[in-house]
């Protein structure tokens, strides 16, 4: 018998160790309906305290797609007759949406995994190598012993290079309730320390998070948010249960912002910036969605009416105003754009981007447009000025025309999309610069990444797309949470940086490090989403601990939990918010 379990363990750590090693984080099949992964800890919320972005390996119950009936998955070379067949039902499987979420094994079949795993990394087990340490293991546990266990997880403990012994985690929920009273006390938490561990000394600390901004609550429906921001508070000296971080906490903002909301300051930028996105694609993909346009005339008479106008110089400005009156809407530009990033110096260029920006609908209208105004420059109609360090091919020619000699260009093809876009990235890069150099968040010199001419012009775009949720996240932060300056100085550093190396992603999450006092006017009234206290003993590799997470929200998504109590609150909203209870205990065995 002793034999058999050895060689289970031996194979069991092959598998594992494969799948550590594989570069890819596919699935992994083992028997008949389980499956091994490996991610990130800080993917599942129970495991993200412990491991944060370090990898881990996952074991849970595999649900075959239809598609998936003729697989062979990967079975083991020693027979076992003994084993718990894991209640497979094919049948049943094959009934399951592709789309289920991640299923659970016995809690049998989660002990017998972890029985191997601590074997096969023990060195005093003779028939057992000298392996190297693996990662973490965590097996999705289906709840059915008393205790209500959801996760059993395992990790080595190593001196130097040797593995010394193993740290058994458990992992026990409940379902959520209002009662305050039901929840356990920090007394009842360090007892449950103390009874597996018997420390000389304890440490309490403390954790909780809040929301800011992002989802709201009305009429008990969420409203749910692309964006939002989060508060992580952590401190030490722990009094009672759901406590308000103290002032002394550590907080540390967490920033997720997406473009496009229209209660944003940035809307009006950013359907600027779609439309220079929507050239760019026509340009990489030959084909172009185009926009309803806002403005009722024509791109044509827009732009005639804009040449007229710099050809009347001489007329009185009451003349003047008559013979514009059609298009005074337009020249309210500015004004429209008073909410954020308003600029008083567009060059000729600059302002015929915002005229065509708002009334082209087709290729057709652009050359049409860029015709009207480079035959005007020909023949010396409009002598209009420019930016000096204007980049764009309409600049240059306008440049030329100040000496009397333009360079023939053939409107034709892609070239006026082209002119077009080199326009917007122009006068966008622009607004950019002057708001961020402006309100002094950075300097030129740290922007030259982004504002680059010497890429092409879909890497512009992306560029250019990268700035403005930089400004979406520092516009969000200022508006919304009134951010110091020196704060959203850090911010911006952080954002330029990150930006350099990373492509564009609105759902990377930016981390700023806080005093609390600067949004304590937004926590201290408010409920918590998560709510922690971990009790701890030991030193270094040897340390333990135990911990209780309260929250809004199941930390474990692989079990339905039965409550009274369904959770309505967001954001603080409801004067009695209900926590779900998860519940996290430590055990040692070392290796004599």
């Amino acid at each position: 018998m002793g034999s058999k379990v050895i060689c289970r363990a031996k194979e069991f750590y092959k598998i594992i160790r494969a799948l550590q090693d594989e570069k890819s984080n596919e699935p992994f099949a083992y028997e008949e309906d389980i499956q091994m992964l490996k991610m990130n800890g800080d993917r599942i919320p129970v495991l993200n305290m412990y491991y944060g972005s370090q990898p881990v390996l996952i074991c849970e119950k595999a649900v075959p797609k239809l598609s998936e009936a003729d697989d062979q998955p990967m079975t083991s070379n020693c027979s076992d007759n003994d084993d718990d067949a894991g209640g497979d039902d094919n049948a049943d499987a094959n009934a399951l949406q592709a789309e289920l979420g991640p299923q659970p094994l016995t809690i049998m079949k989660a002990r017998q995994f972890l029985s191997w795993y601590t074997l096969s990394q023990n060195v005093n087990v003779s028939s057992v190598d000298n392996n190297p340490a693996l990662h973490p293991l965590w097996v999705r546990c289906d709840m059915s012993d008393p205790a209500g266990t959801t996760w059993f997880g395992a990790e080595t403990v190593c001196m130097g290079n040797r593995v010394s012994g193993v740290k058994l985690y458990s992992v026990t929920c409940k379902g959520s309730t209002v009662d305050k009273g039901s929840l356990i006390t920090l007394d009842k938490l360090k007892q449950e320390h103390k009874k597996r561990h018997h420390p000389t000394s304890m440490a309490i600390k403390g954790s909780a998070r809040f929301n800011l901004f992002g989802s709201t609550l009305v009429e008990n429906t969420i409203i749910e948010s692309q964006s939002s921001v989060t508060v992580d508070f952590k401190w030490s000296h722990v009094e009672s249960i759901l406590e308000t971080p103290p002032l002394s906490s550590i907080a540390t903002l967490n920033i997720k912002v997406a473009s496009g909301d229209m209660k944003s300051p940035m809307y009006e930028m950013y359907r600027e910036l779609e439309f220079l996105q929507t050239l760019a694609d026509g340009l990489r993909t030959g084909e172009t969605e185009w926009v309803e346009p806002l403005e009722n005339m024509s791109a044509v008479n827009l732009t005639t009416a804009f040449l007229e106008e710099l050809q009347d110089t001489a007329k009185s400005l009451q003349e003047r105003a008559a013979k514009t009156a059609d298009i005074t809407k337009l020249k309210t530009e500015t004004d429209i754009f008073n909410s954020f990033l308003e600029r008083g110096d567009l060059d000729f260029v600059e302002q015929l981007w915002v005229r065509m920006r708002k009334s082209v609908t087709s290729y057709q209208d652009i050359g049409d447009c860029l015709k009207l105004v480079t035959e005007a420059l020909r023949y010396g109609d409009i002598k209009p000025w420019i930016h000096r360090d204007s980049s764009s091919s309409l600049s240059k020619l306008i440049l030329q025309s100040y000496h009397q000699q333009i360079d023939h260009v053939s409107l034709t093809g892609i070239t006026p999309v082209q002119m077009l876009l080199e326009m917007g990235l122009d006068k966008m890069r622009k607004d950019y610069i002057n708001y961020l150099i402006g309100e002094e968040l950075t300097t030129l010199n740290h922007m030259c990444y982004y504002v680059s001419t010497e890429v092409d012009l879909q890497e512009q775009v992306i560029r250019l797309r990268k700035l403005h949720h930089l400004l979406e996240i520092i516009e969000t932060c200022r508006t919304f949470l009134g951010l110091p300056y020196d704060r959203l100085f850090l911010l911006t550093q952080s954002c330029l940086q990150h930006y350099k190396t990373h492509p564009y992603d609105e759902e990377h999450e930016f981390k700023l490090q806080i005093k609390p006092a600067l949004i304590s006017h937004s926590y201290q009234q408010e409920q918590p989403v998560l709510w922690g206290a971990e009790v701890s003993s030991g030193h270094g590799s040897c340390e333990v601990r135990t911990s209780v997470q309260l929250s809004d929200r199941p930390l474990v998504d692989h079990v339905i939990f039965e409550t009274d109590y369904p959770n309505e609150t967001v954001n603080g909203d409801g004067e009695s918010p209900a926590f779900y209870s998860t519940m996290v205990c430590c055990s040692l065995v070392s290796f004599a």
